[in-house]
């Protein structure tokens, strides 16, 4: 058995820590990307809030001006809606208005 040199064991331990940093990094850079997924679930959020509130807005305006086809269509539009889903979410608005 040959023994190691001074310079192989050295090599050998400074590939031992930068492997334990980078262990380290990698565990640090998943709990960043976590923490980002969090805010950005609940940014988006507040922005479909937002964007929901305008597009209500705007579909209680057509409804009050007696254009329920605009309504239902812009329902489909803005929410993806089918037909009948829409149909009834505008109901459901004309509803709240009373």
């Amino acid at each position: 058995m040959m023994p190691y040199t001074i310079i192989e064991i050295i090599t050998f331990a400074g590939v031992l820590v930068l492997l334990f940093y980078v262990t380290q990094l990698i565990s640090q850079m998943k709990s960043m990307k976590h923490s980002l997924d969090q805010i950005t679930k609940k940014l988006i959020l507040n922005d479909e809030t937002v964007s929901n509130d305008a597009i209500n807005n705007e579909l209680r305006k057509l409804l009050l001006e007696g254009h329920d086809v605009k309504a239902v269509k812009l329902a489909r539009e803005s929410f993806g809606m089918s037909l009948l889903e829409a149909k009834q979410y505008i109901d459901a608005l004309k509803l709240e208005n009373k």
